[in-house]
C-alpha cells in the first residue's frame, strides 16, 4: 500500500493539512497550483501540483487519501478512476476545520471508515456514517476479521451477496471453528449472527478450510512441518506447501508460519520461504521432535537426523498445546529444474498466531474525565479492537467505545493476568488496548505488559507502543495551585509489590531531601497503618504546618480538592482514591492557593 496523502483544494485547508501531519495521519500533504499560490512561499515539502494528477498517483499506488474540500467537488475529481470496491483505495472527505469526515469510498475493503474513525479521535471531529452496517449498529461482515488479524477468503461477488442478504435483515449463519469468539460480545456481533453447526448451513466460516461456505474468514492457526534435502530448491518446497494445503482442503492464508529441525535452520529455501511469506520459521531439536508420537514415522530419517520424524512433529509442536495433525506426510520429489526432495505435514493449533499483524497500545485514560483523555489515547482507543482494563476505567471510558469494539473487563489486583490476556490476543493478530488509570507508565501497566512482551522471541512480538495520559498527580497540583514548582518524588505506600522496608526507606529520603512528596495508593482498608508511619517520618524533617494538597476522585463527578496541614492530616479521610502533595520546607498556602517557590530563599532567578 502506498503512503497516505492530505490534499486541500482552497488555500483554507493548509492550517489542517499541517496538523494532520503533526499527529500522523498523513505522510504527505499537497495543495493545487491555485491554493498553493497564496502561501509565500510554499513550504519545500508541499506536493504542488493539479488535484486529478495528485488523486491518479494515489491510485496507481493504492494509497489512502484525505481531501479537504466539497464533497461534490472530490465526486467529480475522482469519478474517472473508480474501478471497483475491491481495489479502489480509501478517501475520505473533510471540512476545512475538521469537524465533519466522511469516508466516501473504500469503507470496508480499503479502511476508510477506520481512518475516519482515526481522524475524528485526533480532531476532534464527527464520523458521518451512511452505509447500512453502520446505521443498524451491524458488524461489516466483508472487514471486520481484519481487526482480528483474519484473512479474507472467497470471491468478490460472493461477499457482494452476503452483504445485501444483511442489509435486507436476513439472519446470517456463521460456522466458526478457529480464532477468537470474542467478536461475537460487541454489540454489533449480537445483533447479526446465528450459529450454524454445518459448513451446509453457514453463509459464512471462520476458520482454516478452503472450502464449504462461499465467505471466508481464516485466521492464523495452520503449521507447515517440512523436511528436505540439503539445498532443496525454493520452487520446489513451495510447490509442495501448495499441494499438501491444496489436497487437505485447507486455505493457505489461515497458514500461520512454517516449522523444522534445528539442523535445517540455515537451509537457503526455507529461509527464503519464510521471509516472502511473512511465516516464522520454527526450529526444534531432535530430542524434542523425537518425544512426539506421529502416525508414519521413518527409520531412515531416524538414523541420519536423530528422530524419526521432522514434518509431522515440527508442525505438531510448533502448533503447541491442544494441537491436532490435519495432513500426514506427503513427500515430494524434484521435477523439471527443480532440486531435491520435500517432506511436508500441517497440524493445525489451538489458537491463532499472527503477531505480525497484531498490536497492543498501553493507554493512559487520565484522571476519569473525558476532556482530560489526550488525543493520542483517543486515537488508539479508536484503532483498537478489543479494550482490556479494570471495569471502573472501562465505564468511564464507554461513551467513546463503538458498537464493533469488545470490553474485556478485569478485576483490580489480576494486572498480571490482563496484561497476558491482552498480550496473547494481540499475538493472534487483534489490536488491543490495555487501560490504565492516569499514565500507564506511572504506576500502571506498561512496566508489566512491556516485561512479558520482552521474553517474546523477537518474531513473535506485536507491536508495542506506549500513549502517555494525564497522572493524578499533575490534576492535583493544577486544582491546588503550583506545589511541584521545585524538586519532587512520588513514593507507592502499597506494600502489595514492595516490602514496607523499601518503601519506609524512600520516605526517609524523601524527607531528609525536602522534596515535594505525592503518595499514591495511601490507604485501604487492608492497609490502614501505613499513611499514618509516613506522616511520623516525613514530620521528623518538616513542620507540622506543611501544607498538603488532598485530592480524592480527580477528574470525576465526585471530585474533591482540599488544603491540609501535616500535622492535622486525618488518615482515615484517606482511601485508594485520594491523592496527597505533601510539600517541602518552602511550600506554602496563600488565599487557598498552595505554591512551591521555584527556588529556596536567597536563590537568584534568571
Amino acid at each position: 500500500m502506498g503512503a497516505s496523502l492530505a490534499l486541500g483544494l482552497s488555500v483554507s485547508a493548509w492550517p489542517l493539512l499541517q496538523q494532520l501531519r503533526q499527529v500522523g495521519q498523513a505522510d504527505r500533504v499537497g495543495l493545487t497550483p491555485l491554493a498553493a499560490a497564496a502561501l509565500e512561499p510554499p513550504p519545500r515539502d508541499l506536493l504542488v501540483a493539479p488535484a486529478t494528477e495528485l488523486l491518479a498517483g494515489q491510485w496507481r499506488d493504492g494509497g489512502s487519501t484525505i481531501v479537504i474540500g466539497a464533497l461534490g467537488a472530490v465526486i467529480r475529481l475522482i469519478a474517472p478512476l473508480l474501478s471497483c470496491k475491491q481495489n479502489d483505495p480509501a478517501v475520505v472527505v473533510m471540512d476545512a476545520r475538521g469537524q465533519q469526515i466522511v469516508p466516501l469510498i473504500g469503507g470496508h475493503a480499503a479502511g476508510a471508515e477506520q481512518l475516519a474513525h482515526a481522524l475524528a479521535a485526533a480532531l476532534g471531529g464527527q464520523v458521518v456514517l451512511t452505509g447500512d452496517a453502520a446505521s443498524q449498529q451491524r458488524l461489516a461482515l466483508d472487514a471486520f476479521g481484519k481487526d482480528w488479524g483474519w484473512v479474507r477468503g472467497g470471491a468478490p461477488e460472493d461477499w457482494h451477496e452476503l452483504m445485501v442478504s444483511q442489509a435486507t435483515g436476513h439472519p446470517v449463519n456463521v460456522l466458526q471453528e478457529t480464532g477468537s469468539d470474542l467478536w461475537r460480545s460487541s454489540e454489533a456481533g449480537q445483533n447479526f449472527s446465528v450459529a450454524a453447526d454445518t459448513e451446509q448451513e453457514a453463509a459464512l466460516a471462520i476458520g482454516p478450510r478452503s472450502n464449504g461456505a462461499r465467505c471466508r474468514w481464516h485466521p492464523a492457526t495452520l503449521w507447515i512441518g517440512i523436511g528436505c534435502e540439503r539445498l532443496s530448491s525454493l520452487a520446489l518446497i513451495q510447490r509442495a506447501v501448495d499441494r499438501s494445503l491444496q489436497s487437505a482442503g485447507m486455505a493457505k492464508e489461515a497458514v500461520a508460519g512454517i516449522s523444522s529441525i534445528k539442523a535445517k535452520g540455515d537451509e537457503p529455501a526455507l529461509l527464503q520461504l519464510s521471509e516472502q511469506q511473512c511465516w516464522p520459521l520454527r526450529l526444534f531439536g531432535a530430542t524434542a521432535l523425537a518425544n512426539v508420537a506421529v502416525p508414519t514415522p521413518s527409520e531412515v530419517v531416524k538414523a541420519e537426523m536423530g528422530t524419526a520424524s521432522v514434518a509431522e512433529a515440527s508442525a505438531l509442536l510448533a502448533s503447541g498445546e491442544g494441537a491436532q495433525l490435519l495432513q500426514a506426510k506427503q513427500i515430494f520429489h524434484a521435477e523439471g529444474d527443480e532440486k531435491g526432495a520435500v517432506t511436508v505435514a500441517i497440524a493445525e493449533a489451538a489458537q491463532a498466531l499472527a503477531p505480525w499483524k497484531g498490536e497492543l497500545h498501553l493507554i493512559g485514560s487520565g484522571p476519569g474525565s473525558l476532556q482530560l483523555l489526550t488525543a493520542d489515547a483517543r486515537t488508539a482507543l479508536s484503532r483498537c479492537v478489543l479494550w482490556v482494563g479494570y471495569g471502573l476505567y472501562l465505564d468511564l471510558l464507554e461513551p467513546l467505545r463503538r458498537c464493533d469494539q469488545v470490553r474485556l473487563d478485569g478485576q483490580l489486583t489480576r494486572e498480571r493476568d490482563r496484561c497476558l490476556q491482552a498480550l496473547n490476543l494481540a499475538r493472534q493478530g487483534s489490536r488491543v488496548a490495555l487501560i490504565s488509570s492516569g499514565d500507564s507508565g506511572i504506576y500502571g501497566m506498561a512496566g508489566l505488559a512491556l516485561e512479558l512482551w520482552l521474553d517474546l522471541p523477537q518474531t513473535e512480538r506485536p507491536q508495542f507502543q506506549v500513549h502517555p495520559g494525564l497522572s493524578a498527580l499533575q490534576l492535583a497540583a493544577a486544582k491546588a495551585g503550583a506545589p511541584l514548582m521545585h524538586d519532587f518524588c512520588t513514593i507507592s505506600l502499597s506494600d502489595r509489590l514492595t516490602p514496607w522496608e523499601v518503601i519506609e526507606r524512600r520516605i526517609k529520603a524523601a524527607a531528609d531531601g525536602d522534596f515535594v512528596v505525592a503518595l499514591y495508593n495511601p490507604r485501604s482498608r487492608e492497609r490502614d497503618w501505613q499513611l499514618a508511619k509516613a506522616i511520623e517520618i516525613l514530620l521528623c524533617a518538616r513542620p507540622l504546618t506543611t501544607p498538603v494538597v488532598m485530592a480524592r476522585q480527580l477528574g470525576r463527578s465526585e471530585e474533591q480538592v482540599s488544603i491540609h496541614n501535616l500535622g492535622n492530616l486525618r488518615p482515615e479521610d484517606v482511601d485508594m482514591l485520594t491523592v496527597l502533595v505533601i510539600g517541602n520546607s518552602s511550600s506554602r498556602v496563600q488565599d487557598g492557593r498552595m505554591v512551591t517557590p521555584r527556588g529556596y530563599p536567597g536563590a537568584a532567578l534568571s
